[in-house]
């Protein structure tokens, strides 16, 4: 049956079950070893079946990577709005980050680890607006942790956007190495646990934040004499 003899929340459905099976061939396969083919196959369905819903490979891949930067933006995003102290919002979508990318280890790899095509790739093709829209996606989580950072500022010296940007990508790339230690297992080489080392992790984080920012520790430990 074609999509348009089906109700919109039943063809968005399809679309989503179609894109989870997708992201776990992807994960399994790789990139390039994956095809509409062998997701018709997964699905047990026609393979000309999947093209009522995408056009081609790369709309898919390119709607599987959009929905992800929503969904991340959106968690973070309710994180932020749930406090109104600038670093209490800091540390909650820090953590909304670092969870987002350890339960949804397929999907975040996919969004940020593995060689895949990124949007430059795109560009001057028929999937250059689909692209723009994934990377639009991409660029609102950042732009939410760089307003964010800014708001955390002491007062007495503002940060600059350029200060703001370094601290959200130096946060990224700490959070972002211990994410992919922990989903491809090389942490277990270092650490007996390496997720119990989130926390501390996630602390050690908010405290550069919070010295880049001139804050003092809300509660800090008593000196002994």
């Amino acid at each position: 049956m074609p999509p348009s003899q089906r109700k919109p929340e039943e063809i968005e459905a399809i679309r989503e079950d179609m894109l989870n099976r997708a992201i776990d061939l992807i994960a399994e396969a790789g990139y390039k070893g994956f095809s509409m083919r062998k997701l018709a196959i997964r699905l047990d369905i026609a393979a000309k079946t999947i093209y009522n819903y995408f056009r081609n490979k790369d709309e898919m891949y390119l709607a599987i990577l959009t929905r992800g930067f929503e969904t991340l933006y959106e968690r973070c995003a309710a994180a932020n709005a749930a406090h109104r102290d600038p670093m209490d919002k800091i540390a909650a979508m820090c953590r909304e980050y670092v969870d987002f990318g350890l339960t949804h280890a397929n999907l975040y790899n996919l969004m940020f680890t593995w060689h895949v095509p990124k949007f430059r790739d795109y560009v001057g093709t028929e999937m250059e607006p689909a692209a723009w829209l994934e990377l639009d996606a991409a660029l609102r989580v950042s732009r939410l942790f760089i307003d964010t950072i800014r708001l955390c500022a002491d007062g007495r010296r503002p940060l600059t956007e350029e200060e703001a940007r370094f601290l959200m990508i130096q946060f990224w790339s700490q959070a972002h190495g211990y994410i992919a230690g922990v989903n491809n297992t090389l942490l277990d080489y270092m650490h007996e646990t390496p997720l119990a080392l989130k926390d501390r992790l996630i602390e050690n984080l908010l405290a550069n934040f919070r010295a880049a920012a001139g804050l003092r520790e809300k509660n800090p430990p008593e000196r002994r004499s």
